[in-house]
């Protein structure tokens, strides 16, 4: 079991800070998997600074910033086994690197070309949810579809803070409860809604709470701790696993980037608060962890860190070799009959 964090906030973590707060472990996890959930985490950082200077060259559009919620992605992530299933929204937009999918895919889907749709069965990874919640009722379904086959897979979906006040997210909550579906609803709580502050979103103590209305478990995690991120998902994809039904994980954080890059948080956001935060960002935290473990070295960093800016060198280059899409793609799965201004415009 992992440590529980000072002063009281009930979240559970493994990575202490080099000085007054040790270090605790996590079992069945050895160097290789250490390094490659560093390899992973450094990838979707590398993935995320890039699109922000690619949205400033006009080269994508509106792009959801997700720097500081990597340890999130990664660590909940890597507890699923391959058949498993994932569910994301737009913060998650960049989550098939870490199943293989070219980043040029992903890019792709950021200038709205066509080659960034993918079959959501190469992968077992649906497509990216912007409708806020939607995804947890489509997770939902899915994990019930799996139990009723007499599968073992497991699915699991992301969703943020404000997603809890949606209705599509007590539908998807309520439906996975009843059916005691295999499912693991993660909420990636960085306290704000765009401008919204948690404080508006729920009278709820906590996010976690929550889960009691819908007859499953809810645990709050330290959301910057890959660790202990990993560690709370494993055990909820494993109670899912064995028949036991849905658990519902609070994984906290602050955001410290904008909402996304047409957002300026100046206007709501505590600056000084932001500054703090971003001293313990997680990619960071995890690093210093594996140094103090002894298992990371600045040559590993280095070569780490350039692999992962040449696989975007790459992506990049080959989402920008796509040629033109065709408008008509458009109109060509949305009318049985094209009405006659599609007829004598854009089909000829």
């Amino acid at each position: 079991m992992t440590e529980v964090v000072p002063a009281g906030r009930g979240l559970r973590r493994v990575i202490g800070d080099g000085a007054s707060v040790p270090d605790g472990e996590v079992e069945g996890l050895d160097e290789s998997d250490f390094l490659e959930l560093y390899r992973q985490l450094v990838l979707l950082r590398t993935y995320d600074e890039r699109s922000v200077v690619y949205h400033r060259q006009g080269r994508i559009g509106t792009y959801a910033i997700f720097w500081g919620h990597e340890a999130m992605q990664v660590g909940a992530t890597y507890a699923l086994d391959r058949g498993d299933w994932i569910f994301p929204s737009y913060r998650e937009s960049a989550i098939g690197l870490v199943r293989g999918m070219p980043p040029a895919t992903i890019l792709s889907w950021w200038r709205g070309h066509p080659a960034g749709w993918w079959n959501p069965l190469d992968y077992n990874l649906a497509s990216i949810c912007v409708p806020i919640a939607t995804q947890v009722p489509h997770a939902a379904g899915l994990a019930w579809g799996k139990k009723l086959r007499g599968e073992h897979a497991v699915a699991l979906t992301f969703f943020g803070d404000g997603a809890t006040s949606e209705g599509a997210f007590h539908e998807g909550a309520n439906f996975a409860g009843v059916m005691r579906a295999p499912l693991v609803l993660f909420c990636s709580n960085n306290q704000w809604a765009i401008s919204t502050p948690l404080s508006a979103q729920t009278a709820a103590p906590t996010l976690a709470d929550k889960a009691i209305g819908y007859g499953m478990p809810g645990v709050r995690v330290d959301g910057g701790d890959v660790l202990a991120v990993y560690e709370a998902a494993r055990d909820a994809v494993a109670r899912a696993r064995a028949g036991e039904g849905p658990s519902f994980i609070e994984a906290v954080t602050y955001r410290t980037a904008p909402h996304a890059t047409a957002d300026d948080p100046s206007a709501y956001i505590d600056q000084e608060r932001v500054d703090e935060e971003k001293e313990r960002e997680c990619v960071g935290r995890y690093e210093s962890y594996l140094r103090r473990l002894g298992v990371l070295d600045d040559e590993t960093v280095e070569q780490v860190r350039t692999v992962a800016a040449e696989t975007m060198r790459k992506g990049i280059a080959a989402a920008e070799a796509e040629p033109p899409a065709d408008p008509e793609l458009m109109f060509a799965h949305a009318y049985a009959d094209p009405p006659p201004m599609l007829r004598e415009g854009w089909l000829g």
